[in-house]
């Protein structure tokens, strides 16, 4: 079982089925390498565009804090009066906005008040989870605000998340039910394990229980930890949480699905595991554990996010083509197989784009890790062709509760 939660099964699975796609044994997709050096080269423009100094920050929920050039971190410390917020604060804060971070669709936008500003799909997200955040909306306590507990999370009202999030019939926001679900299900996760979460629990003290875990002692603020080891904490203690994930031998295994040519499902090495939004948010705690004074290594050992910003760059920038052209009119689920190849052609292709994406800006793994390439980037790039082809939307309709897309 543990395999499913390693990221280094992830990529040999993955890189399988590319290998089987360029035999020509795919069902679905055909892979046209000689189109792999001009999406690197758009990969580098964009980065080049976005990051004229080639200072790149960590792809990162971080960022969309950042929409519309606001510091809106420096906004919690008004706050709080002016005292710096801790690992926990921060922790609270982007837990919470990445598990809400799903596609958004097409018409919901975000007006914030005090820019007068207008933000859709993540970044509206992201500026709309910190304000919900700032208002208290996931605590119990009114008198602190600044925090995400189990009982707050639980008592959440689908009214209270479409109330925060400016929704109505005319700006509708995809999968909100399936948000505050998931939300609720943290908060009941949380709650069972107060070893993890304190009391009372709150997801942020996920960062002291991190330094600790697996050790025999303490280790101080200034350990480092890795990347990996971040994920296998959030993994093993929030995997109950995905109610569209999967389940294996009564098990929650959150964002793993079959595959028949990885071999029978009755057994592990029938699964192809990817763990996106759990990835995703261990990119999103990167900043907030170095702010704290906890470096995070080996951040190479996480994959690249395969969700249709990195998978629609590899179709629309002609790597990956459909056999059936017909796929791009039906709505998909993310247990197709369909989705799943997809998902996994992305990630393995991924792993050979960001190689070619350094060599063209002329830096290096160290000065460039992944994090950096996926927000330079990879991502930016693949928004970018989507709304020059369809307005912005994926390749094709994805039929998601808001919780793996």
């Amino acid at each position: 079982m543990n395999e499913l939660f390693d990221t280094a099964t992830t990529r040999s699975r993955a890189r399988a089925l590319l290998t089987r796609a360029r035999a020509g044994q795919s069902a679905h997709f055909t892979v046209h390498d000689d189109a792999l050096a001009s999406v690197a080269n758009l990969v580098a423009q964009t980065t080049r565009s976005r990051y004229p100094d080639l200072k790149i920050p960590y792809h990162s929920r971080w960022r969309h804090f950042e929409a519309g050039g606001v510091n809106r971190r420096a906004w919690l410390d008004e706050i709080t009066a002016g005292a710096s917020q801790d690992a926990v604060t921060l922790i609270d804060l982007v837990v919470v906005s990445v598990l809400l971070d799903a596609g958004a669709g097409a018409s919901w936008q975000y007006k914030e008040a005090r820019t007068g500003q207008i933000h859709a799909r993540s970044e509206g997200l992201g500026v709309a989870s910190f304000h919900a955040f700032c208002s208290g909306l996931f605590s119990s306590d009114p008198a602190q605000p600044l925090r995400v507990d189990a009982a707050g999370l639980q008592h959440l009202s689908t009214m209270q998340l479409a109330q925060a999030f400016q929704v109505t019939d005319s700006n509708p926001l995809v999968g909100l039910e399936g948000r505050v679900n998931l939300l609720r299900r943290l908060g009941k996760a949380l709650a069972e394990q107060p070893e993890v979460f304190g009391k009372p629990e709150r997801v942020g003290n996920l960062y002291g229980f991190s330094l600790v875990a697996g050790k025999e002692s303490a280790q101080s603020a200034t350990d480092s930890i890795a990347a990996h080891d971040l994920l296998a904490l959030l993994l093993k203690t929030l995997s109950r949480i995905w109610p569209s994930g999967s389940v294996f031998d009564a098990q929650a295994i959150g964002d793993c699905w079959p595959h028949a040519a990885l071999g029978r499902s009755d057994t592990t090495e029938g699964w192809m595991p990817f763990h996106k939004l759990s990835q995703w948010l261990t990119y999103s705690l990167l900043e907030p554990f170095e702010w704290s004074g906890t470096p995070v290594t080996g951040l190479d050992r996480l994959t690249g996010l395969p969700e249709y910003r990195n998978g629609g760059l590899l179709l629309d920038g002609g790597v990956l083509a459909l056999k059936n052209k017909e796929m791009m009119q039906i709505a998909h689920h993310p247990s197709e197989e369909f989705i799943v190849e997809w998902r996994a052609l992305t990630v393995a292709l991924l792993d050979e784009l960001v190689p070619l994406v350094r060599q063209q800006l002329g830096l290096t793994e160290a000065q460039m890790p992944l994090a950096c390439v996926l927000e330079g980037g990879t991502w930016a790039a693949g928004r970018v062709l989507a709304q020059q082809l369809r307005g912005g939307t994926p390749p094709f309709p994805i039929d998601s509760d808001g919780t793996i897309f």
